[in-house]
This record gives C-alpha cells, structure tokens and sequence, in this order.
C-alpha cells in the first residue's frame, strides 16, 4: 500500500532523514520507533506532504504522490493525527468532526462516518456541543483519531498518541489501537513507547537519526536488537 524508497528530507540545512525505506502493506499495523530526533515524525509529515523530500520516492497504492499537496494526500486517502493532537480548541467536537469530513459529499455518508465514530467513541457523542478545549488530554486525543477516521482513510498515521496521558489513558489508547487494526484499519504508529508498540504491532521498524537501525516483527526485535540501548544511547550500549 504504502512504500518509501530512499528517502531524504530536511529542515533547512539540517538532515532529518537520509536514506529511509519503508513498507506498509494493506491491513497492517507497523510501528515506527527510536528517540526524540530520529526521524520518526518528520517521516511522517513527508508522506502526509507537509515536507518534500529532496530525494528519493514515496507511492501510495502503486502511484507516486510526491510533489501532492496535503490536501491532495488526504482525499487519496492518507490521514494523520499530529503529535499534540492539534483540535481546535475553540470549536465544538461536531465541528471538530466535520472538519475531518471536509472531503465528504454524501451527507448520508457523513452520517454513517459520524454514527462509527460514535461506536467507537461514545463519549464524544456525550460532548458532542462542548469545546474541544474543555475535553480532558484523553478525551482530546480521542476526537483528534476520531477526525481523521471522518475521513475514512485507507491509511491512518498516528503521531505519539500516548504522549503527556496518565497510564490509564495510555491503555485505553493503545487498546483503541488494537480495536481499529481488528477492524481493518491500515496504520502506521509513531511511538516512543516501545514495549507497549511491540505488544500490538504487526512489524516495526527502529529509527535513529535519520537512518532506519533494525526492522522485523517484534519477536524479530526482542531477539535481536537491544531496544533499551537505542532508547538510552550510546553510553548503555557501551557498558553492555
């Protein structure tokens, strides 16, 4: 579905990715992992279009989409939930929610969208009248998934959804990940939180700065990379 191949990108004269290739088949749920500054979110803003690469190759079911503008990649049916969750504070969650929907006609459509969400997500058929910025941080990250999934994507790209919840929350996140991938949502997870990521992932790949380190399933990972050594650097790995 998703391919990478060679993939370089920047932020000015600063080297964000340098070399990257990926995969992501149809059904799947692949995880990228490594630090803050491995390349992880800035990976992700490339496919979603909001950095070009300077080199390199991105294709979305069998076409290349570089050169698209986000808007472009998100009615091909790629979605991302930033890091931060990024709502508007200052809207309704209904009008967070059809803002998800903007590239929906169908108003009958609109509906279907709005009563899975609900199953999904109850709780924001609660608020539904209430400020984005009156939810709590889960009940945030909860309508920031629930947008993009207005949009039935074929691909839904997470960003650090488990970033700054309380360990309960966190659960509740990661089962909600588990509940969209048994239903056949393509995904593609950025998480710091490496264990939890390997308990659901299908495949994972391990970034650090800029360059893919290891890649496998997560059995493949435990066996053969020392994930707590990429996590605390260097000096770890040198005293192991």
């Amino acid at each position: 579905m998703l391919v990478l191949k060679d993939v370089h990108a920047r932020y000015g004269a600063i080297t964000a990715l340098r070399g990257i290739s990926i995969e992501v088949q149809e059904g799947e749920l692949v995880a990228l992992l490594g630090v803050n500054g491995a390349g992880k979110s800035t990976t992700l803003a490339t496919i979603a279009g909001v950095l070009r690469p300077w080199q390199g190759e991105i294709q979305f079911q069998g076409k290349s989409i570089l050169g698209k503008t986000p808007e472009q990649i998100a009615r091909l049916g790629i979605a991302l939930v930033p890091e931060g969750r990024e709502i508007f504070p200052s809207l309704t969650v209904e009008e967070n929610l059809r803002l998800g929907a903007f590239i929906r006609k169908d108003r009958t459509e609109y509906r279907r969208n709005l009563d899975e969400v609900f199953g999904l997500f109850p709780v924001l058929k609660e608020r539904l009248q209430q400020p984005g910025g009156t939810l709590s941080g889960g009940e945030q990250q909860q309508l920031a998934i629930a947008r993009a999934l207005m949009s039935t994507p074929r691909l839904l790209m997470l960003d650090e959804p488990s970033l700054g919840l309380a360990p309960a929350l966190v659960d509740q996140i990661f089962d909600l990940i588990v509940r969209l991938h048994q239903r056949g949502v393509t995904i593609l997870l950025v998480e710091q939180n490496a264990d939890r990521s390997l308990e659901i992932v299908d495949r994972a790949y391990v970034l650090n700065t800029g360059l893919i380190e290891s890649q496998g399933t997560p059995d493949q990972l435990r066996t053969h990379t020392d994930i707590e050594g990429i996590y605390m650097g260097d000096k770890h790995r040198a005293n192991t």
